[in-house]
Order: structure tokens, then sequence, then C-alpha cells
């Protein structure tokens, strides 16, 4: 038999076939039945197989989520294969790559510890929150409905939480325990407590409502009214009795009190009917007063403004929101004609009217004499002198303004 050679192994005269690894060769099979071609081409198709293998593997590790201890296992197995492998082909390559995904799946098996630890603490923190937020609720919880809802939905969400370490979980599990059986005694209490409040409370109620079933027939309307008032505070303050006993006793209280409410409104209604008329005539008054404004007979206004008022006294009480406009107006026209009885008091007084034009005269001759002031101490440069002049000129123009407008009219 002829021998041939290839990169990786030959086969010898004698049909042994050897496979070339690290400088060394290693026997891996005897060829009888054909050429050292046929041999070598043979041998090579078992370790094209075994490369497949390792290229499998390295796309599972890459392209799924393979557990490290699978991928272990493979790994160690393909590592055996390769070590007593029958084949021709870079066996040591095989064995590299292998040894480079040991490294690969030692760092994956740290990821899932650290995953799985990460994992753990996330549970502890978790189920930690329910925990605490389940005690709070124990403690501190008055709505009832709604805190036994919440601890209903903890309880859930513990259920479906990740799970802790044992010891971690044993002992919140505990505290979620004794959280939820202690909110089930303080709600048994609350309830067992509210059940005799409830049968106080109707006592209370049944007394409110007598003395409101009295009163409702009452005439006197402002003290009853204020007892109502004092009724319903006690209500009030007297807590709830049971759904069907409240139902029954506010239905006879508020019955009481609509009674009386109801006639006193009667008579309010008819009052404020009255209210209303004297409201017209005094509407119709101040028209009638506003008329003599502006006045040009002080006489004549004054004498008709004293019938108006003597009629506006007779027409008595109106409703409140007409009080202030129908008394405003009629101050506005009072104010008028007084103004005007002054201003022809004024004019017929010869002693103010020789008062106020004293007045201008002095004022004016004041002016001239501080004029010529101004206009000495200007000759002579005195700064000073000129401005407290001229300061006191425009006060006294000021002065005689006024005093001329007085003075007109008094002489108009």
């Amino acid at each position: 038999m002829s021998t041939a050679n290839d990169p990786w192994g030959r086969v010898a005269d004698d049909g042994t076939v050897y496979v070339r690894i690290a400088g060394s060769e290693r026997v891996v099979g005897s060829w009888q039945a054909g050429s050292p071609d046929e041999a070598l081409a043979f041998y090579r198709r078992k370790f094209d197989a075994l490369e497949t293998e390792v290229a499998l593997l390295e796309q599972r590790l890459t392209a799924t989520d393979l557990s490290p201890g699978s991928a272990r296992a493979s790994i160690d197995r393909l590592l055996e294969a390769v070590a007593d492998a029958h084949a021709v082909g870079d066996l040591e390559s095989l064995r590299t790559r292998l040894e480079a995904l040991t490294g690969q799946v030692e760092g994956r098996r740290e990821e899932v510890r650290a995953a799985r630890e990460q994992a753990r603490v996330e549970a502890k923190g978790i189920k930690e929150r329910i925990v605490a937020e389940a005690e709070q609720i124990a403690a501190e919880a008055t709505h009832w409905k709604i805190s036994g809802e919440r601890m209903r939905q903890l309880l859930e969400e513990w259920k479906v939480a990740p799970r802790a370490d044992r010891a971690v979980e044993t002992a919140l599990w505990k505290r979620l325990s004794t959280a939820r059986n202690s909110f089930a005694k303080r709600r048994k209490a609350y309830f067992a407590g509210l059940e005799e409040e409830r049968g106080e409370a109707k006592s209370r109620k049944e007394k409110l409502v007598a003395e409101a079933e009295a009163l409702a027939t009452s005439t006197d309307w402002g003290p009853t009214a204020a007892a109502y008032r004092e009724l319903m505070r006690s209500w009030k303050a007297a807590g709830r009795a049971g759904r069907a006993d409240e139902e029954e006793l506010w239905g006879r209280f508020k019955g009481a009190q609509d009674t009386f409410f109801a006639a006193r409104s009667e008579v309010f209604s008819a009052k404020e009917n009255e209210l209303r008329e004297h409201a017209a005539v005094k509407s119709a008054l101040l028209e009638e007063a506003s008329a003599l404004v502006p006045v040009t007979d002080v006489r004549a206004a004054r004498s008709a403004l004293r019938s108006i008022q003597e009629r506006w006294e007779q027409a008595g009480p109106v409703p409140r929101e007409a009080h202030d406009r129908l008394e405003q107006g009629l101050r506005r026209v009072e104010d008028a004609v007084r103004k005007a009885e002054d201003a022809q008091w004024r004019r017929s007084n010869p002693e103010a009217l020789a008062r106020a034009k004293g007045t201008v005269d002095q004022i004016r001759a004041a002016i001239t004499s501080l004029e010529g002031q101004l206009a000495k101490a200007q000759q002579r440069g005195d700064s000073k002198a000129a401005d407290e002049a001229a300061e006191a000129i425009a006060a006294r123009q000021s002065w005689l303004e006024e005093a001329e407008r007085t003075l007109a009219e008094l002489s108009s």
C-alpha cells in the first residue's frame, strides 16, 4: 500500500492512520480497504463532524439562553471526544475553541449567579414593601372597606412576587400573617363598638325627633327657628344610627322642620308682599323728590320736600335690598335742597359779602407788595429773597382764586 500525507495526518505503509497533534503523532485507526487518500478523506470527515458539533455549540451559547450547566456538560463531552477522536484535522484548534467556550460558560455562570442574587434581593425588596404596607394598614387604617380590599390585594401581590431566600421568605410571611390578623381583630373590634354607638345614636335622635315634632306647629317664628337650628346641630353631633333607623328618624325630623318652615314662609311671604308695596310707594315719592333738583325756587322746594318726607314716613318699612337705594336717593335730594338754602342765605347776607370783598382786596394788596419785593430782590441780585417772594406770590394767587370764587357765589 502506498502512503499519503495531510497537514494534520498520514497513512503509513501498513495502513495505520496517524493524526498530528502539537508536534507528535497519535494513531487514530487502520485502513486496509482502499487507497491512502480514501483513508484520509474518511478520517477528515470524522473531524468535520466533530468540528460541526463544536460550531453548533458556539452558536447555541451565543444565540440562545443555554444554561451554564448544560453548556458545561456539552463542552466536557466534546473535550473528551476531541481528546480521543479517531479523526484527522486540527484537533488542537478544536480543543482551544472548547477551552475558550469553557471560559465563556464560567462567565455566563457568574452572570447567572449574580442575576439570581439580584433577583433574590429584588424579591426581598418587593416582599418587604408588601409587609411594610400591610403592617401600616394593620396599625393605622380606619377606612375598613378600602383597607380590607388593599389587604387582599397585598396577599395576591405576595403570591405572584418572586421568591426570596427561604429564611427571609419565612420571616416576612410571618410578619405579613401577623399584620393581617391584627387588622382583622381591629376591624372586628371597631364594628362591635360601632354597633353599640349606633344604638346610643338612635336613642339620642329619637329624643331630638320628639322635640322637633313638638315645635312643628309653633308660630313663635324667631325663637322656634333658632330652636330648630340648635336641634340640627345636636342631630349632626349625635352620631349615626343604623341605616334603616337613620332613614326613618331623619324622615320624621325633616318632616317636622318642613312643616314649621313652610308655615313661616307663607307668613313671611305675605309680609314681603306688603314690604314690596311700601317700596313701590317710596319709589314714586323718590321720583317726585328727584324732580325738585336742580333747585330753582328754594321756598317751593322746601315745602314740597317736607310733604314728601311726611308721606315717606307714613309709607312704612321696605325690603332690606331696597332700603339703602331708596334712603340714599332721598338723602341726595335733601342735601341738594339744603345746599340751595345755604347758598341763598349767603347771598342775602350783606356782612358775608363785605367780608368776602375785604378778603379779596387784602390778598390783592399783599400780592402787589410781594411783587414789589420780588422786583427789588432781582435788581440787587438776591436770588434767595427773590425765590421766597415768588413762592409767597404763588401761594397768595391760589388764595385769591378761592376768595374770588366765594365772592362770585355771594354776588350772583
